[in-house]
């Protein structure tokens, strides 16, 4: 891991679901020139299994994540702040960089209505490192 390497945050209400997805596949990607941290304004007690599910079909074991709660040191120690649905209860910072997803919650949904999810998170994930890696150099 580079330590001038950017932090990145993944924030929804229960971090066991989109927030989870993302910050794995920022993760795969970024292969180390990005740290990664996700967490959720009211954290759920599992990862929902429909989501380590989809995230196994792409070769991701969510199996062992569990969800964490969301602290305003995360927010202050990252340089991009992603929420996915939290509303006001991530706390904003001066000179941090907020993007907001909209997203619809896999929780509780069949695999079929969590891939199509998981795709766009990874789409998503894909264009915010491709804009990481172009403002580093």
């Amino acid at each position: 891991m580079e330590d001038d390497a950017p932090l990145v945050l993944f924030v929804c209400v229960h971090n066991a679901g989109r927030s989870q997805m993302a910050a794995a596949l920022m993760e795969r990607y970024a292969e180390g020139h990005v740290r990664v941290r996700s967490a959720g304004s009211t954290p759920a007690e599992e990862v929902h299994p429909g989501v380590v599910e989809a995230m196994a079909e792409v070769g991701i074991d969510l199996s062992e994540a569990r969800p964490k709660v969301l602290t305003d040191e995360a927010v202050q120690e990252a340089d991009v702040v992603i929420t996915m649905g939290c509303g006001d209860a991530c706390p904003v910072y001066p000179g941090k960089r907020y993007l907001d997803w909209e997203l619809p919650d896999p929780g509780g949904k069949p695999l079929e209505e969590v891939r199509p999810i998981r795709e766009e998170i990874d789409r998503r994930v894909r264009a915010l490192l491709a804009e990481l890696w172009t403002a580093a150099c």
